[in-house]
């Protein structure tokens, strides 16, 4: 049962679906009425970022476009005029599985660019006719048929969870900026830098295929090779 203001729900996906249908009964730019409005701002009080999402107050909520995937979003307006994205989703995850969740994703961010300039930089200097090699199959493929893999055992959410013991942080008092595509980003720049370098000494990546299970046993047992990837 989860009972937020007015309304009690047998599941999640019963609150999922009814914050979801609010959503789509409205276009881009709408505003929520009073009654949508109040709704939200309850879902908010259960948010784990609740304080910071409220910040000075809200005044109202309306509806905006997510542009990567051309998808909606609720927007609120404080009444210090500052705005912020939100998703229903998110206020409905579990406490601290949320938290660890939300540190992986702004982990992942802040390491984004890093990533992506390994692919490009492999690209630049293996591409034959817009195609590499997958370094597990020797398949050639395109750009969008392959993606940065962390071989074990430094896998990526062993990194996140290293990271976490090292710097002996507690991820409920993390906080996060949400960008207009609903990514969390560290609000404290030097944990995201922090997180980089970490990142950068410990991963062991390889370019594969989307479809291959880059997370074979095998792997953990093969030492360093010559065609591991770096972060520069």
């Amino acid at each position: 049962m989860i009972e937020i203001g007015r309304h009690i729900f047998k599941t999640k996906k019963e609150a999922l679906n009814h914050y979801k249908i609010i959503l789509n009964s409205y276009e881009f730019g709408q505003i929520l009425n009073e009654d949508d409005f109040n709704e939200l701002i309850e879902l908010l009080k259960i948010h784990p970022r609740s304080e910071s999402k409220f910040g000075a107050g809200i005044q109202s909520i309306k509806i905006v476009k997510i542009p990567k995937y051309n998808t909606k979003a609720f927007e609120s307006q404080r009444i210090d005029n500052s705005t912020d994205i939100f998703s229903y989703i998110n206020c409905l995850s579990d406490g601290i599985k949320k938290d660890k969740n939300a540190f992986a994703k702004a982990c992942r961010q802040a390491v984004q660019e890093d990533l992506w300039n390994v692919k490009l930089a492999y690209f630049q200097k293996h591409s034959k006719q817009g195609k590499v090699k997958c370094q597990e199959t020797n398949e050639l493929a395109i750009w969008e048929e392959l993606v940065i893999d962390h071989r074990q055992p430094n896998t990526f959410s062993v990194i996140v969870d290293r990271f976490i013991e090292l710097y002996q942080i507690d991820i409920q008092n993390i906080n996060y900026i949400e960008d207009i595509e609903c990514i969390n980003k560290f609000e404290d720049e030097d944990i995201k830098q922090k997180f980089r370098e970490y990142h950068k000494d410990k991963a062991t990546l390889r370019i594969v295929k989307k479809n291959l299970n880059s997370s074979r046993a095998y792997q953990a047992r093969i030492g360093k090779q010559k065609k591991d990837l770096n972060i520069e």
